[in-house]
């Protein structure tokens, strides 16, 4: 996050009500993203309610910072947290979140650590117990999103093509791909799936990830 853009986000910042953290649940694996950082003297958690955004009128969630499990200060997203000696720094994406680190002074920077009941802690702990396995998840996710994207691309700016103000300025394009739906329906939940996996491991993509 640059220089201006930390600027922009500060002003987000709103002080917090000391409310006390709430555990996680075990229904709340998709609704919800919780981060964690030792900073020696005190612990920050980043609490991420996924919903929020569905129900906001421009669309943004927000992000809630909790110090020593007391909230501390909330955010829209991106949010951009000052805590000593650096900034949290928390991005959403579609599927999940894309950004949840410690950046220092010195321009370091750390990854929060999961909560382990979380679903992105179950992904970091099944990526510790099943390194291999985990990267081949890892790649096939990656695989999936490009073949999809190959695929799904030409076939979408072939409708967009169809609507008659583009089509009377630019003429008809004909995709070289026709599949059939129930392929296009498979490779569109393929990818969906991928992505969400990227973001339990905080990897983003702004063109696969997205199109995903």
């Amino acid at each position: 996050m640059g220089e201006w853009r930390r600027r922009r986000a500060a002003k987000r910042i709103k002080p917090g009500t000391g409310r006390e953290l709430q555990p996680f649940r075990w229904w709340q694996p998709f609704a919800r993203s919780l981060y964690s950082i030792d900073l020696g003297r005190n612990v920050y958690t980043v609490d991420v309610r996924h919903r929020r955004r569905f129900f906001s009128e421009d669309g943004n969630g927000t992000a809630d910072l909790y110090l020593d499990g007391r909230h501390h200060a909330e955010s829209k997203l991106p949010a951009a947290f000052p805590v000593p000696g650096g900034t949290i720094e928390v991005a959403d994406s579609p599927f999940g979140l894309k950004r949840c680190h410690y950046v220092s002074d010195e321009g370091g920077e750390r990854q929060l650590v999961p909560d382990r009941a979380s679903a992105e802690g179950r992904r970091e702990h099944f990526a510790r117990a099943h390194p291999v396995l985990s990267r081949v998840i890892g790649v096939t996710s990656v695989a999936v999103l490009v073949i999809s994207v190959l695929l799904l691309i030409p076939q979408l700016v072939e409708v967009v093509f169809k609507i008659p103000p583009v089509a009377e300025r630019f003429g008809t394009f004909v995709s070289p791909v026709a599949l059939p739906m129930w392929l296009n329906t498979s490779l569109t939940a393929g990818a969906v799936l991928a992505s969400i996996e990227r973001a339990l491991r905080l990897r983003h993509s702004w063109f696969l990830d997205r199109l995903g």
